[in-house]
């Protein structure tokens, strides 16, 4: 995927779209973005991002499992295409885990890639590909922002829910064991179905994606993209509750995998979603357990249920990496996916622990607590402008303040620098001077 955008955005002063799918508003935005997808050709086809390797050919293994596409799986209000890995020795009442690409990809490269099928091999689930079209959004991306594709019975959101129905009548997929992950607009999607189908999924892993509820149109979703949107967790909270009124819960158990060096989705989305889905837990913000995970030391934070049990919100933040899924090709235990094209990158399997996080590798049991402090303290030296953009801070009234201490850091521009210091995770200190 070379560049990730929700759509590109109409132009200053133009209307607002409706909240519908189609009428003549709709097709004009998706004319102009088509133009100036074209206008931003150099952009699209630039070089990777940080902490990419370069593209390579897919292994044929990776291409071995063909997908079969399922042509009707009943009502489909978005338009959207169905597809399907099966494993060859697929247990009866199966779990099914919903996977939703990121902008420009499509169904069969982000199962050639994403490593998802090396685990339904291996523990035995089906894994469903949705794919969205230029028909829907100039660049292929799952129209998370648009009121008429985000709310419970329409357009993608609706599509999506028809074919977890159709696996479980096809396939004999066992609906109370149903997991959707998805890709930046796929991962922004997937907050989409948790909060809008919360009796339908009982996990998810968003992966660079955003919070549901933030954007409502092309502009306002690249204020979320970047350098995104401040809100306590109570409103994000409220947003949830409000797209499916009157559940009572459980609600569905949320991982959030984000790169520190995300230029695309500003990594304080991961904050941001993690304020959101603790607060839908009645959790605080403050990890249970913090531990490092992978062969590149990703910095894991948990938030455990009200009885002590398994993680309810976690929040993986990848170091060194920018805008993409985390993947680490090889064939070792902890080991999936292929960087045959940009935005999967080689870091740390994603795939293995969001597979361990829904509950389908077999671990019954809650790993034990890790004791505080076993994460080194990370620290970052920036101007104020970079601190708010990474999450780290927030800006009120033209003046910055740390996250979580409130620190007042002086005005919100790139002249005013200062080393924050997180500890434990989410929760900045001013650190001038002191961080090793």
């Amino acid at each position: 995927m070379p560049y990730v955008v929700p759509s590109h955005p109409a132009p200053p002063g133009a209307p607002p779209p409706g909240p519908g799918r189609g009428g003549r508003w709709s097709r004009t935005v998706r004319r102009i973005a088509a133009v100036v997808a074209l206008a931003t050709g150099a952009a699209l086809a630039g070089p990777g991002v940080a902490g990419a390797a370069p593209a390579a050919p897919v292994a044929a293994e990776a291409r071995a499992a063909a997908l079969e596409r399922v042509t009707s799986f009943g009502a489909n209000p978005g338009g959207l295409n169905m597809y399907v890995y099966r494993p060859a020795a697929l247990p009866a009442n199966a779990p099914v885990v919903v996977a939703l690409h990121g902008c420009t990809q499509s169904a069969q490269v982000y199962s050639d890639n994403a490593g998802l099928n090396t685990f339904a091999d291996r523990h035995g689930f089906l894994v469903v590909y949705a794919e969205t079209t230029t028909a829907n959004n100039a660049n292929k991306c799952f129209n998370w922002f648009q009121p008429g594709d985000t709310r419970r019975g329409q357009g993608e959101a609706a599509s999506i829910r028809q074919m977890v129905a159709h696996a479980a009548t096809a396939y004999g997929a066992d609906t109370a064991r149903v997991q959707v992950t998805g890709l930046s607009a796929g991962g922004a999607m997937t907050s989409v179905m948790l909060a809008a189908y919360p009796d339908v999924f009982a996990a998810g892993a968003v992966v660079a994606g955003i919070p549901y509820g933030c954007g409502t149109d092309v502009v306002s979703a690249f204020g979320c993209m970047s350098p995104g949107v401040d809100r306590t967790p109570a409103a994000w909270a409220q947003a949830v509750r409000d797209a499916h009124p009157g559940f009572a819960g459980p609600w569905p158990r949320v991982a959030i995998w984000h790169g520190d060096n995300d230029a695309t989705v500003a990594p304080r989305n991961a904050d941001e979603l993690r304020d959101q889905w603790t607060a839908v837990h009645g959790l605080g913000q403050t990890p249970d357990r913090t531990s490092t995970i992978g062969p590149n030391s990703t910095r894991r934070s948990e938030y455990l249920a009200a009885d002590g049990g398994a993680s309810v919100v976690e929040v993986n933040r990848v170091p060194g990496i920018g805008h993409g899924t985390p993947v680490d090709p090889g064939s070792g235990a902890e080991q999936c996916g292929a960087t045959g094209t940009q935005h999967f990158i080689d870091s740390i399997c994603s795939g293995y622990w969001i597979t361990r996080f829904f509950g389908l590798d077999g671990t019954t049991t809650p790993e034990p607590p890790v004791d505080p402090p076993t994460e080194p303290a990370a620290c970052w030296t920036a101007n104020n402008y970079e601190h708010v953009r990474a999450g780290r801070a927030t800006t009120t009234g033209g003046q910055v303040y740390a996250k979580g201490s409130g620190q007042h850091l002086g005005l919100y521009n790139t002249f005013v620098t200062h080393t924050l210091k997180e500890s434990p995770a989410g929760h900045y200190i001013l650190a001038d001077g002191s961080c090793p």
